[in-house]
């Protein structure tokens, strides 16, 4: 029987053809980028923030010459440079959007600090500081410091790259702030009881990341945003799930917030990380025996890729940068007012 004449794939390029680009291509040449929005300029001020996979971006960048902001610079091994500000690996939507507001003065959550033995931890970031604070006054006046140098981040960058990681949060039934760990994974809450799991939906991730779009364009309207997902597994899942169902359930609804995200909004984009980690080409080479952490050659294979795409001359030009110096536009005038009024981490889980 003859072929019909008015097959629709038919004018498709080799990349829509699974035998053409993934079934009989070797790994290392499987390349799932196909039209990149923008590309990272040599002088572009680039930030990183999301879960442990968000550091091999930004020590990639580092290495190639990229310019990798850090508002909050400090001694090396007490977690000073691993991100731009000390705030530890922030693993969902709702922790980025929250840190923004309480960089900002528009989020005070009502939770103290933790104790960690005779020391206290910052709830928000409860593994930043090795041995824990001397006292709660002295945490709180680390935390001052720090969310100043939040808001120098996102005023200042031109590109986030925020990797997101779980779908599985702890979340106040106070009023609704959001930890990175559950209480005595790392410090003992005052009131564990208020502190309850929460399993954020795809709507969810994708009003708070719209959320933290909008809020941090008001600053620099012309910043341009970079979505990942993290391809390491779940350390552990408080759902009734096993944790390899709850990991693939966790990642797909990250991943289709950060499509849908990246649909909806120009200078925005979505960056297959986790495909070129975990697809069936790589056949799990690229993971460490344990199955769960990357090896130096898949954080290479990544780069490799991204390099190609978004930091290559021959890449999509980047957005037009303003002539004048960055800063709201004038209709944004009235909210930006009122944020500049305001004077103001997984492992542990499965310890012994």
């Amino acid at each position: 029987m003859a072929n019909g004449g008015d097959n629709p794939y038919r004018a498709q390029p080799d990349h829509a053809f699974w035998s053409r680009a993934v079934g009989h291509v070797a790994a290392e040449d499987v390349d799932p980028v196909v039209a990149p929005r923008f590309a990272l300029g040599r002088d572009d001020q680039i930030v990183t923030a999301g879960s442990c996979f968000a550091q091999h971006i930004s020590r990639s960048l580092q290495s190639q010459g990229y310019r990798y902001l850090v508002t909050e610079p400090g001694p090396v091994g007490r977690n000073y440079g691993v991100y731009p500000a000390r705030f530890g690996n922030i693993y969902t939507a709702r922790q980025l959007l929250q840190l923004f507001q309480r960089a900002f003065g528009l989020f005070a959550p009502a939770e103290p600090a933790w104790r960690l033995g005779e020391r206290f931890v910052d709830p928000f970031r409860p593994q930043i500081e090795p041995e824990g604070f001397d006292s709660e006054e002295a945490m709180l006046a680390d935390r001052e410091q720090h969310l100043a140098a939040v808001r120098t981040m996102f005023e200042q960058a031109d590109v986030l790259v925020f990797t997101l990681g779980l779908t599985e949060g702890w979340v106040s039934q106070e009023d609704g702030a959001v930890f990175p760990l559950a209480p005595g994974v790392a410090g003992d809450a005052a009131r564990p009881g208020l502190i309850q799991p929460h399993h954020f939906t795809v709507q969810e991730i994708v009003d708070d990341l719209n959320a933290v779009l909008k809020l941090a364009r008001i600053l620099t309207p012309d910043l341009r945003v970079l979505f990942t997902v993290s391809p390491v597994a779940l350390m552990a899942t408080i759902s009734d799930r096993h944790v390899l169902a709850a990991t693939t359930y966790s990642k797909s609804v990250l991943r289709v917030a950060a499509e849908t995200v990246a649909r909806q909004n120009e200078g925005v984009d979505y960056f297959p990380s986790y495909e070129i980690i975990t697809g069936p080409q790589s056949r799990g080479r690229y993971f460490a025996e344990d199955l769960r952490n990357v090896l130096p050659e898949g954080v290479a294979q990544v780069m490799k890729v991204f390099g190609r795409h978004y930091l290559d001359e021959a890449a999509a030009p980047a957005s037009p940068r303003p002539s004048v110096s960055r800063g709201p536009t004038a209709t944004a005038m009235d909210e930006y007012a009122a944020l500049q009024g305001v004077v103001c981490d997984e492992e542990a889980i499965d310890r012994p």
